[in-house]
Parts: C-alpha cells; sequence; structure tokens
C-alpha cells in the first residue's frame, strides 16, 4: 500500500460460487417454493401411474413371505387381510404414494439440483452429479439384497415360531408399514459408502481420519441394526454386515479421491 491507495482484498475466483447472485431472504423462500410446486406437480401423475398398478405393487411387496410360508407348512396360504373397512384403501392409497415418489425421483432431485446449484463451488458441483447418480444406484442395490436375500429368511424365522396353538395370521395394517420401512432401511444403509466417500471429496474429512474412526463406526453400526430390525438375530447381522463393510468400501474410495486430487494439483 502506498500513498492514499487501498489494497482490498478479493476472494479468488475458486472460492467464490459460480453464478453468485445477491437473494433477500424472501427471495429464497420464494424460489423454495417454486421448486416445491413444481416437485409436486411432478409427483401427481407418476402416483397416478402408481394407482394404475396398485395390485402389482402389493403382490410385489407380499412375494417375499411365500418362500418361507411355504418352507415352514403353515396352514393355508401367503395372504393379507384387513379388519378395518378402509384398511386395504389406504394401504393402495401409502403403497401407490412411496412408488410415485421413487418414480418421480429424478424429477424431485433435479428441482432439489436447480435450488442449491447456485450457491455451490466448482469443486462440489463436480461432485453433486456422480453422487446423486452412485446415491440412486446405492439404494437401489440395498432395496434388492433387502428383498431378495434378507426377507425371505428374515421371515422365515419369524414365523418359524408358529405352531398348533399359536398361528400366524397376518394384517395389511402391520405386514406393509413394516416390510416399507426395512426395504428403505437396507436402501438407506447402502449409501454410507456415498456419503463418506462424498465427505472425503469435499474435504470435510480425510480417509485417516475415517480409519481412526472405524472402531467407533462399528459400535454405531451395531446400535442401528439393533433399532431398524426386527431385532432377530438374521436380520441383524445381515444389516450390521453390510454397514461395516460398506464404510471400508467408503474408506478406500476417500484414499482414491485423495490421491486423485494430489496429482491432479501436482
Amino acid at each position: 500500500m502506498t500513498g492514499d491507495q487501498i489494497e482490498v482484498d478479493t476472494p479468488e475466483p475458486s472460492t467464490i460460487p459460480e453464478d453468485d447472485q445477491e437473494m433477500t431472504f424472501f427471495e429464497h423462500l420464494a424460489e423454495l417454493r417454486m421448486r416445491l410446486l413444481r416437485s409436486i406437480l411432478g409427483l401427481i401423475p407418476a402416483i397416478a401411474v402408481a394407482w394404475v398398478f396398485k395390485k402389482e405393487i402389493k403382490d410385489f411387496l407380499v412375494a417375499p413371505l411365500k418362500p418361507a410360508w411355504e418352507k415352514l407348512n403353515l396352514p393355508g396360504e401367503a395372504v393379507l387381510r384387513f379388519a378395518g373397512p378402509a384398511d386395504a384403501f389406504m394401504m393402495y392409497m401409502k403403497n401407490s404414494v412411496i412408488a410415485g415418489v421413487i418414480l418421480a425421483s429424478p424429477w424431485i432431485f433435479w428441482q432439489l439440483w436447480m435450488f442449491i446449484a447456485p450457491g455451490l463451488y466448482k469443486k462440489e458441483k463436480a461432485l453433486a452429479i456422480p453422487f446423486i447418480i452412485a446415491s440412486t444406484i446405492c439404494f437401489a442395490g440395498g432395496a434388492i439384497f433387502g428383498y431378495k436375500l434378507v426377507f425371505p429368511e428374515a421371515f422365515t424365522v419369524l414365523l418359524g415360531f408358529s405352531d398348533e396353538t399359536l398361528v400366524a395370521t397376518l394384517f395389511v395394517k402391520d405386514y406393509m408399514p413394516f416390510f416399507r420401512s426395512m426395504l428403505i432401511a437396507f436402501g438407506v444403509v447402502f449409501e454410507v459408502p456415498v456419503i463418506v466417500a462424498f465427505l472425503a471429496g469435499t474435504g470435510i474429512v480425510t480417509w485417516r481420519q475415517l480409519i481412526k474412526f472405524s472402531r467407533w463406526w462399528i459400535v454405531c453400526a451395531s446400535f442401528l441394526a439393533m433399532i431398524l430390525t426386527p431385532q432377530d438375530v438374521y436380520s441383524m447381522i445381515m444389516m450390521l454386515v453390510p454397514l461395516v463393510v460398506l464404510y471400508y468400501v467408503g474408506v478406500g474410495a476417500a484414499y482414491l479421491i485423495s490421491v486423485f486430487q494430489k496429482k491432479k494439483e501436482a
């Protein structure tokens, strides 16, 4: 600084969010309202399509129950019953809403992206699209893992307590929420490596810190498996093992990301 000249520190271009625009609090609320409205408008036709296939969705959700029923030689067939007049209608409606959300998820994620993208740095934008794609694939993989491998055996264990004086009678209002929550739980569990890799990619944590935290993660994973499953040993183990293994997969991805970033800087 010489004479009356004053130096003004300006941030580097890489530290300024692209397309940064000053918006007031109410302008942010208006933008959020618009994105929510568009998401809902895209969700309505998706729910309508799911409603058309409501019986197929119901059969899909009941299918893992049948192998367990046949394996245990339980009386009758693997069917669901309902006691309240509106139970069947509410089941179809809730199933259609959830299926509609899944069907419209690309559109919903796009609206979310359009809302947050202007405030992201270039580095974060580069990670966002791979993160969304990987999250979708991992969630679907977790749901398929639970549907194909865990649920049939879990039902075998849980229904195995039936005998001559203790007969299983499954009601819609009990079975469907249980099944849907378990399906979502396994989908969320398989998001662990994506979340870990994203945190490492944005520089929030390093792979060394993740290694140090791994012992505590095993404790956390055991607690999560206990509260997210129906607390039979088979289901708990089948959730605990992916939680631990996928965490280390995420650590490996974090290491590769750090190596790539160092080579790029060099």
